[in-house]
């Protein structure tokens, strides 16, 4: 095992790929000459050259609709967004056309591409930049979405999204980049898309949580054990294909679930993933699944208000009272 950075594990994939196969290279605003506006690139340029390292216009519409075009036609393009609040101006191109061409030339063609870069807030940014696109993109048909936590598990699922011969959606959190953790050295090592992982065992509750949420639920389930209560904690690690086997299993196991999601209330993962729940399990339930949230409300510039915006260990071992019935 090898301690790497979580940029650094990306980087691993990336250039892991493009040294395997010739037909991957990636795009986007500064990865080249600047090395990525979070270094996730750093050293690809001098080693394979301007023509599969690309510096962009600042213009997502347009450089994700040449990556489209050229998976369309053979290559296996890195799209790299400096933040995916700013592919919504690219919206058109990822939901309307590579998720659909396959579907709607017959399986005639495939869009081999991978549409990455930094999800949700990454601190006092704004209203603008601080929203969770994962369950937007995985309302559609065509589109995997992964949304990694650790190095490990970032590096093991881009390699796997590079080789997907359909269009995926990787998700990565602005404040973990820097990040360590223990990451695989064996040669060629992938994790397969759509496969949630057990990341801490217990038998009181599931939490199920992804992205940095999944470092809260690690926060809470410490502070729960130190009273008696032993969570299991489960990273989806893939918000579509979702492994709802894995979740139920847990659930089954546990008879309770908190799910932690960094996104608004309406239409997220936790609205799913309990509906999904209570579909598959509902007679194993001991208490109604509960869920831990954004406010439905923008976010604020106020560091203060911001801090109160997130979720935090605090609200989910809460919610883990309620399902446990200690409160």
């Amino acid at each position: 095992m090898a301690e790497l950075q979580f940029r650094e594990a990306l980087n691993e994939a990336i250039d892991e790929e493009m040294g395997r196969d010739e037909r991957v290279f990636i795009m986007g605003e500064e990865v080249a000459e600047y090395d990525g506006a979070y270094k996730v690139t750093e050293g690809l340029l001098d080693k394979y050259g301007f023509k599969r390292v690309i510096d962009t216009p600042i213009s997502e519409l347009g450089f994700a609709g040449i990556g489209v075009g050229a998976a369309m036609n053979g290559l296996r393009p890195i799209v790299e967004f400096m933040t995916f609040n700013f592919a919504v101006l690219a919206a058109d191109q990822i939901i309307n056309h590579a998720s659909k061409a396959r579907y709607m030339l017959g399986g005639q063609l495939s869009v081999p591409i991978v549409f990455r870069g930094p999800n949700a807030s990454a601190g006092q940014l704004g209203a603008t930049h601080s929203v969770a696109y994962d369950s937007m993109y995985a309302h559609f048909p065509g589109l995997s979405v992964i949304y990694p936590s650790e190095p490990e598990d970032a590096k093991g699922l881009l390699k796997s999204a590079i080789r997907s011969d359909d269009p995926v959606i990787f998700m990565e959190s602005e404040q973990m980049y820097g990040m360590k953790g223990e990451v695989s050295e064996e040669e060629d090592f992938i994790i397969p898309i759509g496969k949630a992982k057990i990341k801490r065992e217990g038998e009181d509750v599931t939490i199920i949580a992804s992205g940095k949420m999944y470092h809260i639920a690690k926060q809470a389930a410490s502070q729960l054990a130190k009273d008696g209560v032993e969570a299991e904690i489960i990273d989806p690690r893939t918000i579509k294909p979702l492994d709802i086997e894995t979740i139920v299993t847990s659930v089954k196991k546990t008879n309770r679930c908190v799910i932690v999601d960094e996104a608004h209330p309406f239409g997220g993962l936790a609205s799913e993933s309990g509906f999904l729940i209570q579909r598959e399990a509902f007679d194993y339930l001991d208490a109604p699944v509960q869920r831990v949230t954004l406010p439905d409300v923008n976010a604020p510039f106020s560091k203060p208000l911001f801090d109160q915006w997130l979720p935090d260990a605090k609200q989910v071992i809460e919610a883990v009272n309620t399902v446990t019935y200690r409160n």
